[in-house]
Formats: structure tokens, sequence, C-alpha cells
């Protein structure tokens, strides 16, 4: 919750504006050096070039994390910042199913995938 703050609070900072983003997923070592932190940012279309953004400023948002949580956690793991594409592969399989390849509704179309 903190982390996904402080990353929509940069993006209002650098004026982006109408973008969401969202933390869905964090991996962390053992040992808590590591984290990996899985962003989905929508419109998706802005996914590659925001998360190469955020990633120039990774030292401050680990900075102001580490002051957020700094009476829950000894100490603050690096992050590493990943965008997350979940929602556009759910999205393309329904294309896929409401368009004109459906397997399911034309089932002649298979022959066609088959390999040879």
């Amino acid at each position: 919750m903190d982390l996904a703050n402080v990353l929509q609070n940069l993006l209002k900072e650098a004026g982006h504006i109408g973008i969401l983003i969202s933390v869905t997923e964090v991996k962390v070592t053992v040992d808590l050096t590591l984290a990996k932190v899985y962003v989905s940012i929508f419109p998706s279309v802005h996914g590659e070039p925001l998360i190469e953004e955020i990633n120039t400023h990774k030292n401050q948002i680990k900075h102001q994390v580490a002051q957020l949580v700094k009476d829950q956690l000894r100490k603050m793991p690096d992050l590493i910042l990943i965008l997350d594409r979940s929602i556009d592969y759910s999205e393309a399989i329904d294309q896929a199913l409401k368009g004109e390849d459906n397997p399911i509704i034309k089932p002649e179309i298979l022959d066609k995938r088959k390999k040879s």
C-alpha cells in the first residue's frame, strides 16, 4: 500500500495525469536484500516508458518507502520494478475469443492451426 502510494505520487509530481498504477505482486528474498515489485500501469500504452522513468528514481522510491515503514522493517530491500503484463495478456485472450478466430464458434479454423 505504501509503495503504491509513493509510485502514484511520483507520477503525479512528474506531471503524468490520467494514469493508474498499482502494485500487483511483490516477491522478497528470505534475507530481505531484494524485492521484485510487479507494477501494473493503465493505460498499458504508457507502460514501458513509465517503468523506465520509475526505475531511474528507484533510490528515491526506496528512501520514501523506508521512511514510511521504518518501524516495521529492519532492512529495506533493494527494489527491482517489473512491468506486469497480465492485464494485456487476459485482454488478448478476451479479444481472441470474441473475434473471428474463435475455435469454439468456428471449429473449422482449427485445421489451419495444426502444424504439419
